[in-house]
């Protein structure tokens, strides 16, 4: 990133296509970035750990051997809550990233908090970091999307479901 370093008073770090690139690079963010199987078995191993927590909680209130239907419906829809969890973080990390490189202006500080400047971007780097938006970012969003609405499904079923029993 030299040619930014000689135009760009911002420091590396809070450069926006670097912190793009961090994201995309660091251990929870880059699941999205995963082929499909392999994104949704990080986020079925999520669901499935965050069980050791919600099963013992739904056995309490709905013993497996008496009522078994509500005790899987109460432990997977606790457990879910985890899953949303780990994707509200995954679905806002993204968007920060997205609304600083659609940005014009970049805020960003020299030594601390005290001091914040604000760079506005040349119309070269505006157009490579929207490039990298409209190409990389949203796509993982609309996966992002896409897993909502899968979440949304399974808890309107489990509801459904839970009304029926």
């Amino acid at each position: 990133m030299k040619e930014r370093a000689s135009v760009c008073p911002v420091p590396e770090e809070q450069q926006p296509v670097n912190e793009y690139q961090e994201l995309k690079e660091s251990w929870l963010f880059n699941w999205v970035t995963l082929n499909l199987p392999q994104y949704l078995k990080k986020l079925i191993w999520v669901w499935l750990i965050s069980w050791v927590i919600s099963g013992p909680v739904a056995g309490a209130s709905f013993p497996p051997g008496k009522d078994p239907l509500h005790f899987f419906i109460a432990a997977g829809g606790g457990s879910l809550l985890l899953l949303i969890l780990v994707w509200l973080r995954l679905y806002l990390g993204w968007v920060y990233v997205r609304s600083r490189l659609l940005s014009t202006e970049v805020f960003y500080e020299e030594t601390g908090w005290y001091d914040g400047q604000i760079w506005k971007k040349t119309p070269e780097i505006l157009t490579k970091d929207r490039l990298i938006v409209d190409y990389q970012i949203k796509p993982i969003l609309q996966r992002l999307r896409r897993t909502f609405y899968a979440f949304s499904l399974v808890i309107t079923l489990g509801f459904i479901l839970w009304m029926i029993l």
